[in-house]
C-alpha cells in the first residue's frame, strides 16, 4: 500500500489544495484533486529521503491554527506598519538557533517562517544549528526569537522528530 499511496497526508493536503485553489467542490474539481494528489506524491516519492511520521496529530491541528492566526494577524501588523511609514520601521536579522534536526523540520520551519508576513527566513548555518531570519521591525530581538521557538519549532519538533532528540 505504501507503494501505492507513499504520502497520504501529502495527498490529502494537495487535494483539498486543488479544492480550495479551483474553489469548486465538483465532481470533475475532486477527481482531478485526487488524481494530482496521488501523482504528486507518487512521482517525487523518490526524492523524499525518510519516510514522513506524524507523531501528534492534535498538536499539528494546534500547530495550522496558530499558523493560520499569525498570517492573518501579520498581515494586519505589515499594512499598519506601511501605513505609518517606512521612517518608524526597526528592520534586524535575528539568528535563531535551532533544536530541530530532521531536513523536514528545518524545513518547515523555516517556510512557516517566510510565509508568516513581515519575516523571511534568509540562510541556515552550515553546521544546520542556526536560522537567520530577517524581520520587517522588531524592538525586542530576543522576544522574537523566543516567539517562533515557543510557536513554531516546539510544535514541529511534537509533531516530526523522534521523542529522543534533544
Amino acid at each position: 500500500m505504501r507503494r501505492l499511496l507513499p504520502h497520504p497526508l501529502l495527498s490529502l493536503s494537495l487535494t483539498v489544495l486543488w479544492l480550495l485553489l479551483v474553489n469548486s467542490f465538483s465532481a470533475g474539481a475532486l477527481v482531478l484533486g485526487a488524481l494530482l494528489g496521488w501523482l504528486i506524491p507518487f512521482a517525487t516519492s523518490r526524492f523524499w529521503p525518510e519516510a514522513i511520521t506524524v507523531r501528534q496529530p492534535g498538536v499539528l491541528l494546534r500547530f495550522l491554527g496558530v499558523f493560520a492566526w499569525d498570517i492573518v494577524r501579520g498581515s494586519f501588523q505589515v499594512a499598519w506598519l506601511i501605513l505609518r511609514g517606512p521612517a518608524r520601521l526597526q528592520p534586524a536579522f535575528v539568528e535563531v538557533p535551532l533544536a530541530l534536526k530532521t531536513d523536514l523540520g528545518i524545513s518547515l520551519l523555516a517556510n512557516t517562517i517566510s510565509l508568516t508576513p513581515g519575516t523571511v527566513s534568509a540562510q541556515l548555518s552550515a553546521d544546520r544549528q542556526v536560522l537567520l531570519v530577517h524581520t520587517l521591525n522588531t524592538d525586542d530581538p530576543v522576544a522574537l526569537i523566543i516567539e517562533i521557538k515557543q510557536r513554531y519549532e516546539t510544535p514541529l519538533r511534537q509533531i516530526f522528530e523522534p521523542e529522543n532528540r534533544s
